[in-house]
């Protein structure tokens, strides 16, 4: 696979942006995607070095719109953890 069909977006949120001031970003991912992939795809895109990679498959929540029932897709979602010094410029647009 291709890195760009592995990470497919960045995780904006909150708690994402607390965890950027260690270092730690987070991504959407394939599916099927292991850590080795995902690190070697990270370091090929943002030109940075990786020390980790959590990984964890995000369940669906039933959702409910008047009488329709339904739920959110699921999806594989990585932290990533990187070198001391390493900045992923995308996020810092404080």
């Amino acid at each position: 696979m291709d890195a760009r069909q592995i990470v497919i977006r960045p995780v904006i949120s909150e708690k994402s942006y607390e965890a950027v001031e260690q270092g730690r970003y987070s991504f959407e991912v394939h599916p099927k995607a292991t850590k080795q992939h995902v690190r070697d795809a990270v370091e090929e895109i943002f030109k940075v070095t990786v020390i980790g990679v959590n990984t964890l498959n995000v369940k669906p929540k039933p959702k409910r719109r008047g009488l329709h029932r339904g739920h959110t897709r699921k999806w594989k979602k990585a932290v990533v953890e990187l070198a001391p010094g390493d900045r992923i410029e995308f996020f810092s647009g404080n």
